[in-house]
């Protein structure tokens, strides 16, 4: 057994740690195929228009000759419910079922090739994706094929995630389909202190599934049409279909003017589609995954410190997190969902195990008496609470409380740092990053990050950065803010920075991705956008440092951290 969790740990880190992006310069963020910015934000991929789009594209490539821009042909149909996943069930080989059900027959055509290129040019790639995506595959699969939606779908989260659940893009998508804010909740998708279900694998593949659903309703069965519109936005296909037709041109998916995003987009996924389609013509690796459950859901029914939950299963916290990333902290949110997704050979013994422990030891408990000066925010921020679950658990029904009153407050049952993929233990380890004297500041009230930024000879932007926050992010009364300080003689270790965080946290908190310079930036304007500095921006890019201008369509290495870009 041991052996088992250990080699399962590993394979999961590696789902979670970004990787830096190969190949050439124009390749995206942790190693996704050529692609090219635009100015408005992936929809369903997640981005709702005037945002940033998740993905920077290639430049854009030359005209293609007319023959072969000019590809129509009837919308792709779905697959026949008559062709059932039992008649596949018992294949042993995940792909057989997947190759079986794919239905699309685009021709090849220059914007498809240039993408099959950048894939045959890297061909650690894909083993890599696939190695990454083992944990979700079966389940993905299956919901597809139950819905008789295209086997080609698979491969979506490959351009849009990397099949990286943590994966977090500057157009605040994040998760295996990339939701942003708006669209998640437009699909039910929860996003609160506790939880975030854009992260959630089952509830982000049902969403999506529901999305795709819609789409292809929407556009009559057409699914480029449909695909285009998960990336730019329903309305914005629905313009440029409206656009072609007026003008009497074509209406197909290739004679349509997209943005540069969506433009690459859709023929990334065909050509991810055509390697896993014939790997043998192309001398693809693609590893072979076992067509079986990876994991069992288990339904708690209520909280459960997430540190418990693991030694119930004989797991590594690490691995639990990574199989249920939708948990922001230290346990299951107090409002569900209540369901846990372990590996299935673990899943008999948590069950065995949860059924004999009392309700009093699913999570902690500590007994805080109530001194002259507290506030719920204040002992909310010293217990890594929140206000509302303090009010929710001590029955309050407002923010008033008297000295002398006894609030019980749950809490971990390990040390803070034992859940090192949680998001309090990203915003520290980010506050561990900086150099100087190290400063701790409990948010008083009237403070803003103006004042601050004076008070510690700093900056706004450097103060948000190593805590989490944006610019314009509220603060919070009691909340506690690291500020360091720079002067001469200053240590560059921070010394006092926490050692203990685990490794995997600091690793994974950290994305690069590749920014294409649009009309109007400025290395300020860009540095403030991601909460940098313009001097790690010039650091990052050398070809800043002897350069007056920048200039649009420029490429530039940004390195950034999910949590910190979060909103």
């Amino acid at each position: 057994m041991f052996a088992v969790t250990v080699g399962l740990c590993l394979a999961l880190v590696a789902c979670a740690l970004p990787v830096t992006p190969e190949g050439p310069v124009d390749s995206v963020p942790s190693e996704t195929p050529p692609a090219t910015p635009q100015t408005t934000v992936v929809y369903g991929s997640a981005i709702a228009e005037n945002q940033t789009p998740a993905v920077p594209e290639v430049p854009m490539p030359e005209p293609e000759p007319p023959s072969l821009s000019r590809i129509q042909g009837p919308p792709l149909a779905r697959i026949s419910p008559e062709y059932s996943t039992h008649q596949r069930a018992a294949e042993s080989n995940i792909w057989q079922r997947v190759r079986a059900n794919m239905q699309w027959t685009e021709e090849l055509n220059p914007r498809i090739q240039k993408q099959l290129d950048w894939y045959l040019r890297n061909p650690g790639y894909i083993p890599r994706v696939v190695e990454r995506a083992r944990p979700y595959l079966h389940h993905i699969v299956s919901e597809i094929e139950r819905h008789n939606l295209p086997g080609e779908l698979v491969f979506l989260p490959i351009v849009e995630s990397a099949y990286r659940p943590f994966a977090y893009s500057f157009g605040r998508a994040t998760g295996l389909w990339q939701f942003i804010p708006s669209t998640g909740k437009a699909f039910g998708l929860r996003q609160d202190w506790w939880y975030d279900g854009r992260r959630d694998v089952v509830a982000s593949t049902d969403a999506a599934i529901r999305f795709f659903i819609e789409l292809e309703q929407e556009f009559d069965g057409n699914w480029l049409h449909a695909l285009a519109a998960y990336n730019a936005g329903p309305a914005k296909i629905r313009r440029a279909i409206k656009r072609n037709r007026k003008a009497g041109k074509p209406t197909s998916y290739w004679d349509l003017e997209l943005p540069r995003e969506t433009f690459f987009y859709v023929p990334k996924l065909l050509a991810v589609s055509e390697l896993f389609k014939q790997p043998a013509k192309y001398n693809v690796d693609v590893p072979i995954v076992d067509d079986k459950a990876f994991f069992s859901r288990i339904d708690t029914q209520k909280q459960l410190d997430l540190s418990r939950a693991a030694e119930l299963a004989g797991i590594d916290i690490e691995t639990l997190y990574l199989l249920n990333p939708g948990f922001n902290r230290w346990a299951t949110s107090p409002d569900g969902p209540h369901e846990l997704l372990l590996p299935v050979d673990n899943a008999e013994k948590f069950a065995k195990g949860l059924a004999q422990i009392p309700d009093s030891e699913r999570i902690s408990w500590q007994r805080h008496k109530v001194k002259s000066g507290d506030t719920l925010s204040e002992i909310a921020a010293r217990y890594n609470s929140s206000v509302s679950e303090l009010k929710r658990v001590n029955r309050l029904r407002s923010h008033t409380i008297r000295i002398g009153q006894a609030l019980m407050i749950p809490g971990p049952r390990e040390s803070s740092d034992h859940y090192a993929l949680s998001a309090d233990q990203r915003v520290k380890s980010l506050q561990a990053k900086g150099s100087g004297t190290r400063h701790v500041h409990f948010v008083k009230s009237g403070d803003t990050l103006w004042d601050l930024a004076r008070a510690y000879n700093s900056s706004i932007v450097r103060i948000a950065r190593w805590n989490g926050l944006t610019p314009k992010s509220p603060l919070r009364l009691g909340q506690e803010l690291v500020i360091w300080q720079q002067h001469s003689g200053a240590s560059r270790k921070g010394s006092d920075a926490p050692e203990e965080l685990r490794q995997v946290a600091l690793k994974h908190a950290q994305q690069t991705i590749r920014y294409t310079v649009r009309r109007g930036d400025s290395l300020d304007q860009i540095a403030n956008r991601f909460k940098i500095r313009v001097t790690d921006l010039i650091r990052w890019n050398s070809e800043l440092k002897n350069a007056k201008y920048i200039h649009p369509g420029q490429t530039l290495r940004v390195k950034l951290d999910v949590r910190q870009q979060s909103g």
